[in-house]
């Protein structure tokens, strides 16, 4: 299978780059309109029916392509959207950037943009890039105006697990759950504290001026995310060294639609929605994802519902624990276990349900006495 990775850098934004990035911008507008007033989402329709209204720009041919191909994905979102009973507002690309996948090369460590035939802008790359692409070749870039992203892949050989590792995501805390018996939490307090601490800072504002607020509050909301990302990085690297290191799969939750829980309206403090909103689980879903795609190791997704109510151990409803909050205790089997520990496990049954250890072809060596289907009875025929 293919794994990707991108590494990042700052760049000295220039005249020349800065109308590129705009342009760009300008023609994914063009190419989003064009979509919604033909009602087209495919890549093959918005490039017949905007190719040819692209050419009063002054842009080459490739950044053309990768302009439609981007207006894609935000159409295709969009309907999306809208197909889930949502009332999107109508898509519009306001931040500067500029993404090809062609056009450019890499030579003398510099990065070779072209903006006219036989011309081109060089971008100087730092040590690390320098160092990170050398191995792998680079299928992408991305600019905005103040960083630069190049995308790599590789081929990786899927790794035949051991075993797997159910993940709990919560908002203070990640709790691991593995086959072989071992329970691990890694501890994300310190990100929902500085959450706490900008989102506080942000609402004392009383800046008059739009423009200056929206500014002042961008400035705050990088410095969160790059405070928070690292701190995710840790534990998402920590995760996927562990499961390395064990030979495991890794088991998530596929969570979504929590957002719609804590909306204006729904009875809640603004306090508690602004707590709960800016939970970064899919931030953290994303970075397990990517680092266990690039070391082969298979990553699963089970149905979250009553993970946390039912009982690990006998499948009964889990009865909570009014002295200790996040403890329950199970009515029938009288085990009392940490509402966490108890996720993690109920995540990893189905991922060991649905995904069979053993490799069909072992499988189906065996003949089992009753029809099974190997996908969802996949542990039976390994025994």
């Amino acid at each position: 299978m293919r794994a990707v990775k991108t590494v990042q850098q700052h760049y000295k934004l220039n005249p020349e780059i800065l109308r590129m990035l705009d342009e760009f911008r300008q023609m994914m507008n063009t190419c989003t309109r064009i979509g919604l007033a033909e009602n087209v989402t495919s890549l093959k329709a918005l490039s017949l029916k905007a190719y040819r209204q692209l050419a009063t720009y002054d842009a080459m041919s490739y950044y053309k392509l990768c302009a439609i191909s981007s207006a894609t994905g935000i159409l295709r979102n969009y309907r999306r959207t809208a197909r889930h009973g949502e009332n999107p507002t109508t898509p519009y690309v306001r931040r500067l950037r500029l993404t090809t996948c062609y056009g450019f090369k890499i030579k003398d460590g510099c990065l070779l943009l072209p903006y006219h035939p036989r011309k081109a802008i060089g971008i100087p790359l730092t040590p690390h890039v320098q160092a990170t692409i050398r191995k792998h070749p680079v299928r992408s870039v991305t600019l905005t105006k103040d960083k630069l992203s190049l995308t790599y892949a590789k081929q990786v050989a899927e790794v035949k697990p051991n075993g797997f590792i159910g993940i709990d995501r919560n908002l203070n805390n990640v709790t691991l759950a593995g086959t072989d018996g071992s329970i691990m939490k890694h501890d994300l307090s310190d990100a929902t504290r500085v959450k706490a601490t900008y989102r506080q800072v942000r609402s004392r504002m009383r800046r008059n001026d739009v423009r200056i607020r929206r500014e002042i509050t961008g400035k705050y909301g990088w410095k969160q995310q790059e405070k928070v990302n690292r701190i995710l990085h840790q534990a998402s690297k920590m995760i996927v060294q562990q499961a390395k290191q064990g030979g495991f799969g890794i088991v998530m939750e596929q969570l979504t639609g929590l957002r719609k829980l804590y909306q204006r309206g729904n009875g809640q403090g603004g306090w508690y929605r602004g707590r709960m909103n800016s939970w970064s689980y899919a931030e953290l879903q994303r970075q397990i994802e990517y680092k266990a795609r690039w070391e082969g190791l298979p990553v699963i997704y089970v149905h979250p519902h009553g993970t946390t109510a039912k009982c690990s151990i006998c499948g009964s409803r889990m009865a909570r624990i009014p002295e200790e909050n996040r403890t329950l205790k199970c009515p029938s089997c009288r085990v009392s276990v940490d509402r966490d520990v108890n996720a993690a496990r109920n995540i990893l049954e189905r991922g060991v349900r649905f995904a069979p250890i053993a490799l069909p072809v072992e499988a189906m060596v065996q003949e089992p006495s009753s029809k099974v289907i190997l996908k969802v009875d996949g542990s039976e025929l390994t025994s």
